[in-house]
């Protein structure tokens, strides 16, 4: 018997509504289910840098997922003795509350069936391919659902990844907690603003309803000291800037402040009748905000997997072969570069050295403001050829006109 879906995406959020509506764009019968219902916030810094701004204009969702949002064009990296500041690209930081509800709403315009409050209970695995899912709405009666993939875009804790025992691969410990509250009367004039600090880290965007966003994080070692007190750690986290704490201030806390630590890995994204997308598949601190913009590239490299599939251009083992080593291939750079953010210790002597280079450089800046919004691998930025540039040009400035 034909399954009634050719995929059911499980989770609705960032990954799972725009994998869902590519998917129904191209023809197929999807099913995307969540236990949520929307509009509905989840904890989330929610910042867009360029390139997952890039994917809301290719799908014709910017102006709806912006919409109220100011844009954030230049970025600001404080190390303490120096800055670096520079231009990657226009970034957005809409709140969940707004972008997952334009997505959910973009699957549905698109065909895809939505059913929202709906709870998966198990995913059904016969002869050791997966083959739909059970579960049930709120107050509803248990139903079975079948169809000939099951995308798990539900996060950390995705059902389908412990379903199917996917295997995880370079992972490393959490490394750092990150609290966060939304503050008013502190305008950012379209800055991205980060403070390192010897084991903490500050950060601040701005965001809807004249909002903004402030972080703190420490060293996960830290986690359950700092939790006893957790506004004091953050206050006190802020206060070691003392100009931005002046602003802070002067402006008013509108939240509670909500915060966590997270795993780092890889899952293998794909096997017999399933496949992960988003921090289900793959994962990593939250220090450079790379979250979203990782689940639409995710979704856009998927669903492109899935439909090639489905049109019989390839074989699914082929297109999901593909698809995950495009998507490691774009990743490992970034991750690791993430991961030695994330430790909060200082920079080695040799790479204080090149950040000092960068800093006063225009385009060395705006190179670097450019890997942290993803726009360039740190690969690229820091090969050894780049580095030199940067390092003689440092040199040339330092010392005055060469003869």
């Amino acid at each position: 018997m034909n399954p009634r879906y050719d995929v059911i995406v499980v989770g609705a959020r960032c990954a799972g509504s725009p994998t869902a509506m590519l998917l129904a764009r191209s023809g197929h019968r999807v099913l995307v289910v969540d236990r949520a219902g929307f509009p509905s916030d989840t904890l989330s810094t929610h910042l867009v840098h360029a390139p997952g701004v890039a994917c809301l204009g290719r799908w014709g969702l910017l102006d709806r997922a912006v919409a109220g949002c100011p844009p954030i064009d230049r970025y600001a990296f404080d190390f303490g003795p120096f800055a670096i500041t520079g231009r990657p690209g226009t970034a957005y930081a809409p709140r969940r509350t707004v972008l997952d509800s334009v997505l959910v709403e973009a699957a549905a315009a698109a065909g895809a069936e939505v059913r929202e409050r709906f709870t998966v209970s198990d995913v059904l695995v016969e002869d050791g391919r997966v083959t739909g899912i059970r579960g049930h709405g709120k107050g509803a009666r248990p139903v079975t659902e079948r169809a000939a993939v099951v995308v798990g875009a539900d996060g950390l804790h995705s059902c389908v990844a412990r379903a199917v025992r996917a295997q995880r691969y370079h992972e490393k410990p959490h490394l750092l907690c990150g609290y966060y509250a939304y503050w008013s009367g502190l305008p950012m004039d379209g800055w991205f603003e980060t403070y390192d600090r010897p084991h903490r880290g500050i950060a601040a965007w701005p965001t809807n309803d004249d909002l903004t966003l402030v972080i703190g994080g420490w060293p996960h070692r830290e986690f359950a000291a700092n939790r006893r007190d957790l506004e004091g750690s953050y206050l006190a986290t802020l206060g070691l800037v003392p100009a931005f704490h002046d602003r802070i201030r002067a402006a008013r806390r509108e939240s509670r402040i909500v915060g966590t630590a997270v795993p780092n890995y890889f899952r293998r994204p794909w096997g017999p009748g399933w496949a992960l997308v988003g921090d289900a598949g793959y994962n990593k601190d939250f220090i450079t905000a790379q979250g979203i913009q990782d689940a639409f590239r995710d979704a856009e490299l998927c669903a492109t997997a899935l439909h090639r599939s489905f049109a019989g251009e390839c074989s699914f083992d082929a297109a999901m072969g593909e698809y995950q080593a495009v998507r490691d291939a774009a990743c490992h750079a970034m991750y690791e570069f993430t991961a030695e953010l994330a430790s909060l210790e200082p920079p080695p002597p040799e790479m204080q050295q090149v950040l000092a280079a960068v800093s006063g450089d225009d385009e060395a800046m705006d190179g670097f403001t450019r890997v942290a919004a993803g726009v360039t691998s740190p690969a690229e930025f820091f090969a050894d050829e780049n580095v030199g540039r940067i390092l003689a040009r440092g040199a040339g400035i330092a010392g005055g006109p060469q003869r």
